[in-house]
């Protein structure tokens, strides 16, 4: 501020800081708990109530913007939120002020406290702070390597071919890429605590479709365990120890093999449930090594396919013609009679032989033949089977047809392949995606977290599984890849026996890896269940929310261990594999859905900080999991499907109702009937809210609408989504102006149609233009689609007109506005704005003074959206006062848009504690003197003439004295462009500032934009228009008068009267804080700042200051945009 403004008379300073005796009001924070209504929580509904504290008697002292409720803001004498922002004061009784909230939101924990008795419970020092690599990226490498790696993708290649297996293995890759992308959206569109994919299911697509997919992916969890199980005991029976045959050879077999893997599973499954029920600690650290033994193992494999690129003698295999044999030792790999062979293809009474047997020579085939032996090419082409058929080179039907002849040692395809069954049997191999999300609540920044890690553990583990197809089919013999057990060379494992330096490293890597990941299926699926069981969505699983004494969900892990059970008793990974690849595709298809949704329906709360996603990329992961289900095998796809269904009807017709705002309760708003029932169901949650606007236009004479910028700035705002209704009111008696109704309406709508606003219009007649404005915001909209939002365009001929309702219509509608909790936005200078074919570059300036409910940071988000606005940057003002730390409101301020996910650039502005100037005080005069002239005016009407020619006088005998204030107006707005825009105010927007002093003024009079709201401007006579005249004339009084004034002539001619001190100090608020918005803002595309409440008293002089008090906050600015709101939150930092 210039020294001149700080200059200031002793008695005038000591009169006017003599204020009322109290101390700072301000909301109280609410504690609250770790749900995803907590930040509405902050700042309720209803605010919560002031603590009233005064500096006297006060206890104990804290540090400004620290306060809690048994530490109340108390300062010991008036702070500056009591001088500089005086002007709010009415607001901060129920508003809290931006260093009170930014300070608690900043400070906010986002993650679910665990329960007060887990053992596993994070110490309260510790906090989440897991980076990228330990937190999701190693989680996510571990889940996806799993047990399908090992013991079948060497059968997946040999069975497919090499590209055919490429294909499968890339389809799979891409489900997973694509639902990642989905899924990075959604969870960096806000805070996600603790409950990973369910809570971003959950709370994206609803209770209904949360629940149905919540217990699909708690089923598939658990059939994942019971698989890795059966692979873990797979691995023990058929690679390390044959011997533990319960039933017989198994090779001979299959049966037997199977009745193994039930057995065994049933006991490994209970050993693994009771290391769960001990202690999820050695859960934990047993993933470590899990995890390690995984990496280590594929290192194995990849050195040893280098090592063995020349092959090696260490696999053999007894082929027959072109069948492949089993159990045959290689010494016996002849045709001699007599021998092996002989004896088992002849019978040994009568001497016949097998027909093929004769017909074909048998030979010895190397199985590591080494990339550079050009298997590759033998490798290219698919092999696939039916059941009970034989394995054999070639596709000869005489080679691989069964024609009832007795198998003897030939190997047989235990169950019938094709391309699809083969991707649902390796499909579970690429899941374990969401790892990372799961643990989002102990992540340090789960927004940055989740889409690196997730997508680098996804290119990672494609890169390894694609390499692995082409090194495997060019390393490997075609009959031995395809021999899923490696019968043919003794019961060894394919993989194994690839690897450097021997086989025992796969074997004890796979089956500790196997082993780690069914301990974290069996630890995760049973607290997701009891997460599900706590939303309270499925009423029958309530005694599954209940925890052990020790915090452990021990009833849902009973629950997990008996499905687990069912699974084991398939026997057969071949059969488990597809039916938990259903339920994952499910889980993923859902995922895609709700990311698609939430893009196409544009939910303002939809700003999710991974930016590269889009909605066909969705709807195609969508299509390739939908696909896949039914390909792989459609009965289990629509098992998973009728069991969504089921779980959804029940969930909606008996489960409890929750509110979770999401997106399929945002589809309700393009629906009809059940929608619009729907939507009546209660308010919509935060992050559903958009601005349903009801605009109050102003009609000219001729019965258009009189500011068509109005429309393209709503038309901005909404980009073309949700509910828009144009309505204005005729003075009148509806009998008699029906036909004038009827041609506004048309009128109107041709309007709305040409700038193109969604919506619809109304006119309304009415007797009172005060009582018609509050009908209409009363009633407007049906059920659910009511507007929230009210556009009033500014009273800009409030000072033309002696007759109050000029500026009582438009206060009124403000407190009616209020009274209905409905947000308020007045565009000033609206002729300024562009049209919506236009394009504008620069600042959105938001000038935040007091949170109510995070409207400012929404709007100029909203207006991004559109094309108009798109290229504009985003800058936040808050202002901060002496005794406030603005370094740290600056760092907080930063860290509450990073949680919103709203880019703008952030400015503290700091207001010195200064005393009231000059300047405020003339001002302060000049508006109370033009108060007592419109007072004395509405004393007699019949002597309005009389009283205005002593007005006339009045003004004729201090143009001496004006020049004075002009002055220091003048000065105050030093540049000629403040200057210009200062003449805005007494014109309408866009119109040359021509001669005031023509005698056909009635006619501009006319012209001049009166109340925006209010249908008729009446002007009794031409005496106004002479006080406007003479009031025109004296304020733009050239500087060169003042100039030539003494300075004790100056002082001796200012008028003796007092202003009131809170007319001054609300001056003094309006006043520097238009100082300080026009020299930051001067040159803003836009401003956007708190409208203040209207005065609680309606005196009519209280009213004329006010809006005085927001001329003078204005000024100097072409385009602003007063917003305030509802008295609800609209904005969240939760997805």
């Amino acid at each position: 501020m210039p020294d001149r403004f700080k200059v200031t008379k002793s008695d005038v300073r000591g009169e006017f800081f003599r204020g009322p005796d109290g101390g700072g009001k301000h909301a109280a924070v609410a504690e609250t708990d770790g749900d995803d209504h907590a930040y509405d929580k902050l700042l309720p509904e209803k605010h919560v109530q002031p603590k009233q504290t005064h500096a006297k008697g006060s206890k104990g002292d804290c540090d400004v913007g620290d306060g809690t409720d048994e530490q109340p803001f108390v300062q010991d004498k008036m702070s500056g939120y009591e001088t500089n922002l005086y002007l709010y004061s009415e607001e901060m009784e129920d508003r809290p002020r931006i260093s009170t909230l930014i300070s608690s939101l900043a400070n906010y924990s986002n993650t679910i406290s665990p329960a007060p008795a887990d053992p596993d419970a994070r110490p309260s020092g510790g906090g989440a702070n897991m980076g990228t690599l330990i937190g999701v990226y190693l989680p996510c490498i571990q889940n996806i390597f799993g047990v399908i790696l090992f013991i079948r993708l060497t059968w997946v290649v040999g069975t497919a071919g090499a590209v055919q297996g490429f294909l499968i293995v890339l389809v799979c890759c891409c489900v997973t890429m694509l639902t990642a992308i989905s899924m990075s959206a959604i969870a960096t569109n806000g805070v996600v605590p603790g409950g990973g994919s369910y809570f971003m299911i959950s709370r994206s697509l609803g209770p209904e479709f949360g629940g149905a997919v919540g217990m699909l992916f708690y089923t598939g969890t658990t059939l994942a365990a019971a698989m890795y199980i059966v692979g873990a005991v797979e691995i023990v029976l058929t690679y390390m120890a044959p011997s533990l045959s319960l039933f017989g050879d198994f090779t001979k077999d299959a049966s037997a093999m199977y009745n193994n893997f039930r057995v065994y599973g049933t006991g490994l499954l209970i050993v693994m449930g009771f290391i769960v029920f001990i202690g999820v600690k050695f859960v934990n650290k047993f993933a470590t090594v899990a995890l390690a033994c995984v990496i280590f193992s594929i290192i194995a494999v990849y050195v040893g396919i280098f090592v063995n690129i020349n092959g090696n003698d260490n696999l053999s295999m007894c082929v027959l013609g072109k069948r492949l044999l089993k159990d045959i030792p290689m010494a016996s790999c002849n045709k001699t009679v007599g021998g092996d062979l002989h004896r088992i293809f002849c019978n040994s009474t009568n001497s016949i032989c097998d027909p093929y047997y004769k017909a074909n020579n048998v030979t010895i085939v190397r199985g590591i033949k080494g990339l550079s032996s050009g298997v590759l090419l033998d490798n290219i082409k698919d092999s696939f089977l039916e059941m009970g058929e034989y394995l054999a080179k070639g596709k000869a039907p005489a080679d691989y047809e069964n024609v009832g002849q007795p198998s003897y040692n030939q190997v047989l395809a235990d169950i019938t392949t094709s391309f699809t069954i083969l991707i649902g049997i390796f499909f579970p191999s690429v899941t374990g995606i969401m790892a990372g999300s799961n643990r989002s609540g102990d992540l340090a920044d789960a927004q940055k977290s989740i889409p690196i890690g997730t997508i680098c553990a996804i290119l990672t583990t494609s890169t390894v599984y694609l390499s692995t197809v082409i090194l495997f089919a060019g390393t490997v013999d075609n009959l031995l890849l395809r021999d899923k057990f490696g019968v043919s060379i003794g019961g060894k494992l394919v993989v194994a026996n690839i690897a450097w330096p021997n086989q025992w490293v796969i074997l004890i890597g796979s089956f500790l890896s196997t082993l780690g990941a069914g301990l974290q299926s069996l630890t995760g699926a049973p607290r997701l269940l009891q997460a599900i069981a706590k939303d309270g969505i499925i009423p029958f699983l309530a005694p599954f929310a209940v925890s052990s004494s020790r915090g452990e969900p021990t009833r849902a892990l009973i629950l997990t261990i008996l499905i687990c059970q069912c699974g084991i008793l398939l026997g057969n990974v071949d059969y488990l594999a597809p039916l938990l690849s259903m339920f994952f595709l499910m889980c993923y298809g859902f995922v895609n859905l709700a990311c698609a949704l939430q893009t196409l329906l544009r939910t303002p709360n939809w700003r999710p900080r991974f930016k590269y996603y889009h909605w066909s990329l969705s709807f195609t992961g969508l299509a390739l999991c939908i696909a896949i289900m039914f390909m792989t095998s459609w009965y289990y796809a629509l098992l998973a499907m009728g069991m969504a269904g089921m779980i959804y009807k029940y969930i909606e017709y008996r489960g409890a109702e929750k509110e979770w705002g999401d997106g399929i309760r945002g589809l309700a708003l393009s629906a009809a009937r059940f929608s619009l029932l729907r939507l009546e169901e209660g308010p919509p949650h935060t992050k559903n809210w958009r601005p349903q606007i009801l605009i109050l236009v102003k009609l000219t004479s001729d019965m258009v609408p009189k500011y068509r910028k109005l429309f393209a700035f709503a038309s901005q705002l909404k980009a073309g989504k949700g509910l828009t209704v144009s309505a204005s009111i005729i003075k009148g008696d509806f009998t008699k102006s029906s036909s004038e109704a009827m041609a506004a309406k048309q009128n109107l709508r041709r309007t709305v149609d040409e700038e193109r606003v969604k919506g619809f219009v109304d006119i309304l007649v009415a007797r009172n233009v005060t009582d018609g404005l509050s009908h209409l915001v009363q009633t407007s909209g049906l059920g659910g689609m009511k507007p929230n939002t009210v556009i009033l365009g500014w009273p800009y001929g409030w000072r033309q007109s002696e007759d109050d309702r000029t500026w009582q219509v438009f206060l009124q509608t403000v407190r009616n506005v209020t009274a209905a909790r409905m947000a308020l936005l007045v565009p000033k200078g609206i002729n300024f704005f562009p049209d919506s074919s236009e394009k504008v570059v620069g600042n959105i300036d938001v000038w935040w003074i007091v949170h109510d409910g995070g409207l400012l940071m929404l709007l100029p988000f909203l207006l991004k959206q559109h094309r108009t606005w798109k290229n504009c940057k985003m800058r936040i003002f808050t202002v901060a006062q002496m005794e406030d730390n603005s370094i740290q409101m600056k760092k907080d301020l930063k860290m509450f848009l990073y949680h919103l996910r709203i880019e703008a650039e952030v400015e503290v502005v700091e207001m010195m504690d200064s005393d009231i100037s000059a300047y405020t005080y003339e001002r302060t005069l000049m508006m109370e003197q033009r108060n007592q002239m419109l007072r004395e005016l509405r004393l007699n009407k019949k002597e309005s003439l009389g009283v205005v020619q002593t007005l006339v006088d009045f003004n004729e005998s201090t143009e001496e004295k004006l020049p004075l204030v002009q002055s220091i107006v003048d000065q105050h707005h030093q540049n000629d462009a403040k200057a210009t825009a200062t003449k805005v105010r007494f014109q309408e927007p866009g119109s040359e500032s021509g001669g005031a002093n023509d005698c056909d003024n009635k006619k501009s009079n006319d012209e001049e934009p009166s109340n925006e709201v209010s249908s008729v401007v009446e002007v009794n006579g031409d005496c106004e228009n002479i006080i406007k005249e003479k009031e025109d004339a004296s304020e733009k009084e050239p500087l060169s008068d003042s100039k030539d004034e003494d300075t004790e002539t100056e002082e001796e001619q200012k008028p003796t009267m007092t202003p009131d001190e809170g007319n001054v100090r609300r001056m003094h608020t309006a006043v520097k804080l238009n100082e300080v918005i026009v020299n930051r803002s001067h040159d803003a595309q836009l401003v956007i700042l708190n409208l203040p409440g209207p005065p609680k008293d309606t005196r009519v002089e209280r009213e004329s200051n006010y809006m005085e008090f927001l001329e003078v906050l204005t000024e100097g600015l072409e385009r602003v945009l007063m917003v305030r709101g509802g008295g609800q939150e609209v904005i969240t930092i939760y997805s």
